[in-house]
């Protein structure tokens, strides 16, 4: 193992540079063990053979075979490289990026008449996905909790629903088809407890708090503690807190993420290595394309249309986010928040979108 490792630290030596980049740590079979990034490539690959046993780097450094790596035009750049070579390849020693197997959606589905359920991921069946959220136990409640409240259907997708605006040949007075129905803790449309615009109001109700913008599911479950309250039924009421306070946690994450999508659209020009600067276009936190940093007039009104190609572009702005999305918006996001000056690089869509007598020139 020693020659092996003198030849892997000679080969550092002999050939990285101090230039940002992403570097590579492979296996006998080429298998990849660990992508890493780093400002200075070669200062980094070099702490690796200085690290002590037991440590992290000592371990993978015992078990590469081969080092690559490859330089980037700025930190930035390197950032982001790194991401989606962890994502597409799931190196054995990443941990940091692989974590979204952890997290599931509030699933809303379009049916005519629809449910809130609790999907593992965001796979493509219609409907509208809220989240990624940790614990999906945790968010089973919440999703029980309103679905409670509002009176929506937790059936399973084949149950035949009978709304009371269906035309019926011969109306037949039915009974709900489950608990719920029959506690009243549903509108039941499977047996005509509702109309098709009464149920798809609880619906409205029902987006409008997971976008958050209606309290009503808060509001309902904050009547009933005041009134175990009120009855003296105590250890209800502490039940029905612990239920409002998962709902104003899940909603101020859903708030929050949404402020920060809106605050992450715009151009952002990163200065690089060796003059190649680049020039990101961010919608929502995901970087939709990259682009050489203008460096002429024309190149310059090329970069803002493109700039407005892609946000004029029509998306659903309130559909939830794939767990690898978020993970995205979070990576660009936490990398302003830890370089707050590099705001000053960033030309806001709004900017960009305005009348050309009102906007500023692309950097």
């Amino acid at each position: 193992m020693d020659s092996r490792v003198d030849s892997l630290l000679a080969h550092v030596r002999e050939h990285a540079e101090n230039r940002p980049g992403v570097y590579r740590m492979l296996g006998p079979s080429g298998e990849l063990l660990y992508v890493g990034k780093s400002v200075r490539v070669r200062t980094r690959l070099l702490s690796y053979f200085r690290a002590d046993d037991g440590e992290k780097a000592a371990e993978i450094i015992s078990h590469a075979h081969r080092i690559d790596w490859e330089y980037t035009a700025s930190e930035f750049a390197a950032l982001l490289h790194e991401f989606r070579l962890i994502k597409s390849h799931r190196p054995l020693y990443n941990v940091e990026h692989k974590k979204d197997r952890g997290h599931c959606f509030i699933h809303l589905t379009r049916e005519p008449v629809p449910r809130l359920r609790v999907a593992g991921q965001a796979n493509g069946e219609s409907g509208d996905y809220f989240g990624p959220f940790h614990g999906r136990s945790a968010v089973s409640e919440v999703v029980r909790a309103v679905s409670d409240l509002l009176e929506l259907r937790d059936c399973a997708a084949d149950t035949p629903m009978r709304l009371a605006d269906q035309g019926q040949l011969f109306p037949v007075k039915q009974e709900p088809l489950c608990m719920r129905g029959q506690l009243s803790r549903c509108l039941s449309p499977c047996a005509g407890g509702c109309t098709q615009a009464e149920y798809h109001a609880r619906v409205t109700q029902a987006r409008g708090f997971l976008e958050g913008t209606s309290d009503t599911p808060l509001l309902l479950l904050r009547e009933r503690m005041s009134q175990a309250a009120r009855r003296l039924q105590f250890e209800y009421a502490a039940e029905l807190r612990d239920r409002a306070e998962r709902l104003e946690l899940m909603r101020g994450w859903i708030v929050e993420l949404g402020q920060l999508l809106k605050q992450l659209s715009f151009v952002y020009t990163v200065p690089g290595h060796g003059g190649e600067d680049r020039a990101y276009v961010v919608r929502r936190g995901s970087v939709r394309d990259e682009l050489p940093a203008p460096g002429t007039l024309e190149e310059s009104e090329a970069l803002r249309a493109r700039a407005r190609e892609v946000f004029e572009r029509p998306e659903p702005e309130t559909l939830g986010l794939r767990a690898h999305e978020a993970q995205e918006v979070m990576l660009i996001a936490r990398w302003f928040r830890l370089h707050p000056e590099e705001l000053e690089r960033t030309l806001p869509a709004s900017r960009l979108l305005a009348p050309p007598d009102a906007s500023t020139p692309a950097h």
